[in-house]
């Protein structure tokens, strides 16, 4: 979608950006959990002073978004948010890239910009649309041949699957709600894997002939 059309309440949207000129967001584990505790302490309107406990989901009525699925890769991430609040997925993500990029150049002891310009979002404009992106967003390490994504830690994921070792910040009752269970989730997003793989294959094979 082009950044001037209307984001609408109750839409879901996959939402990226990365590190201007392609630079490392996370060099080590604190930053990825920096960043994550940022996903819900600023998913609200007016939070106060950040501190690194605060890991309580909040409340339906608060949220500006609801997280439905996340990866955070080394230099960019992925989202998929819906619109709970006017402005809310803009608000959300000017709280966190503006957080994330004030302790990392505290951090760092650097200045100016960390984030290529505003974020991108495309919306999901069908739930077919939605499960595909949910695959694409939760897998995307193995997508990319990075890391299988039951071992990926910073992807949402485990958080799907269950097995309580990833982080707690998700809405997934859109996506999960819609299969008989998490096995039948997995083995739709390990299928989705499969083709978003070869389609890749592909489209290099046709730029190297």
């Amino acid at each position: 979608m082009r950044r001037r059309d209307l984001i609408a309440i109750g839409e879901y949207y996959h939402v990226f950006n990365r590190g201007v000129e392609k630079r490392t967001l996370f060099d080590e584990t604190d930053d990825y959990e920096r960043f994550l505790e940022s996903m819900l302490y600023f998913n609200i309107e007016t939070p106060t002073v950040m501190k690194t406990d605060d890991k309580v989901l909040p409340e339906e009525d608060d949220r500006l978004v609801d997280i439905v699925a996340y990866c955070l890769n080394r230099n960019h991430f992925h989202f998929i948010l819906k619109e709970n609040k006017k402005n809310g997925i803009a608000m959300f993500m000017k709280k966190i890239c503006t957080g994330y990029a004030m302790y990392y150049n505290s951090k760092n002891d650097r200045t100016g910009v960390l984030f290529q310009g505003r974020f991108k979002s495309v919306h999901l404009s069908s739930n077919d649309v939605l499960l595909y992106v949910s695959a694409y967003v939760n897998c995307n390490s193995q997508v990319h041949g990075r890391e299988d994504a039951e071992s990926y830690l910073w992807c949402s994921f485990l958080e799907y699957m269950g097995d309580g070792k990833g982080a707690l910040v998700c809405q997934k009752e859109s996506v999960l709600g819609q299969f008989t269970d998490v096995s039948s989730y997995k083995r739709f997003c390990m299928d989705k894997v499969i083709g978003m793989q070869d389609r890749k294959r592909f489209e290099h094979a046709l730029v190297e002939s």
